[in-house]
């Protein structure tokens, strides 16, 4: 066989790809392991949606393509939705792009965007996929540091004025993935400011933004004003409406940068089913408050048992106001030795905080996306073992 091409050297295997591998490895061994490791939620969207798509897939109109730019009427309810939910005005025409899922949407706006040379400014601990995509296209990347004690906020004056002039794209992320920290208006007016000053483009990733607690309630970059002419936002159904399986997301804002993404995705997808579409419109149309109020509440409910746990289970973290995980230190042993004895001797998988970037080394992620039954297994095994091997 031919070998494989050269922008492959520096791509490493995807962590989650890596896990369920070893994962199923063991399956096949006969080994119960409880995976708190991913984030994909373990309840079902709300039944409307699924009745949407159900009716939509018995036309016998809506098995053709769909276009490279998704359906009007989906593109309109998405710009309902930020016209409702944030006050922010788009046209569904130019500044609305449905995407097959976020992460494909993150992925081609890097190969959108870099060459060989060019710098994208990533924070040190993040979302996998902004660094993947950065490789693939063969761009270097800057870590900026971000920190506990700053609330894994990127600090813009610590940003080489040389590395900002040079870079062509800026990635943020709140509510957090892996950290779970939030940010408010003002912090999305700094890197707007940062962006414009530095002909960047801001990518803001932006999946969880209805996945919160405390009744926290988690802003959109694009509230700034004149966010639009250097940022684009990235919107998912994954999280918000418990439909990571389904694939659909949209980004929302600078409609030249849109163009420049739709030219990748034009020439490597024929977009989405239509019936997912419609299901889609009846998600952003149609979801009650109440049904989001309570399907965070059953996550809220997990993220309290897990915080009481740690103490037991040899890990800290602070009690997070949003996303899906908790970013925890292990007290007595290195994170990479955590999360390798507790998957081979409690059967627990974690996720190592290392896959999120150099900054995240001495952290494991915990997801929430796991049944109330099976939490409470995992706990009770994490808490049997750590007091026998580390108590």
């Amino acid at each position: 066989m031919p070998a494989p091409a050269n922008r492959l050297s520096n791509l490493p295997s995807y962590v989650f790809a890596v896990i369920g591998d070893r994962l199923r490895a063991m399956e096949k061994e006969g080994k119960d392991v409880i995976r708190l490791d991913v984030g994909s939620p373990d309840m079902p969207p709300p039944p409307a949606v699924i009745e949407s798509l159900s009716a939509s897939a018995r036309r016998p109109d809506r098995h053709g393509y769909s276009g490279y730019r998704g359906t009007p009427q989906f593109r309109e309810s998405v710009a309902r939705y930020y016209q409702a939910r944030f006050e922010v005005s788009l046209d569904p025409d130019s500044e609305i792009l449905p995407l097959i899922g976020s992460k494909e949407g993150i992925v081609n706006l890097c190969l959108a965007y870099l060459d060989k040379g060019d710098t994208v400014i990533i924070p040190d601990v993040g979302y996998p996929s902004y660094a993947q995509g950065a490789k693939l296209a063969g761009a270097d990347i800057f870590w900026t540091p971000v920190r506990a004690e700053t609330g894994y906020l990127i600090d813009f004056d610590s940003i080489p004025d040389e590395v900002a002039d040079k870079a062509k794209i800026l990635w943020v992320n709140y509510p957090n993935n892996p950290t779970g920290a939030t940010a408010d208006v003002e912090f999305y007016a700094k890197a707007v400011d940062f962006c414009a000053r530095h002909g960047i483009l801001l990518a803001s990733d932006n999946p969880y933004v209805d996945v919160t607690f405390d009744n926290y309630r988690a802003p959109s970059a694009l509230e700034v004003p004149g966010a639009k002419e250097t940022a684009i936002e990235f919107m998912s159904f994954s999280k918000t409406h418990n439909m990571a399986g389904w694939r659909l997301g949209a980004a929302v804002g600078n409609a030249e940068a849109l163009k420049v993404l739709l030219k990748v995705k034009s020439n490597l997808d024929s977009g989405h089913f239509l019936a997912v579409f419609d299901a889609g419109i009846t998600a952003l149309d149609d979801t009650p408050e109440d049904w989001i109020a309570w399907r965070n509440g059953v996550y809220q409910a997990r993220r309290d048992r897990i915080m009481a746990a740690l103490p037991h289970i040899g890990l800290s973290a602070a009690t997070p106001l949003g996303s899906l995980y908790i970013w925890a230190k292990p007290d007595k042993i290195s994170a990479e030795t955590y999360v390798e004895e507790a998957l081979s001797e409690a059967l627990v998988s974690f996720a190592p905080g290392g896959a999120y970037g150099p900054g995240g080394n001495d952290y494991v992620r915990l997801s929430l996306g796991v049944s109330d039954e099976r939490l409470d297994q995992a706990l009770d095994r994490l808490k049997a073992w750590y007091s026998a091997k580390h108590g």
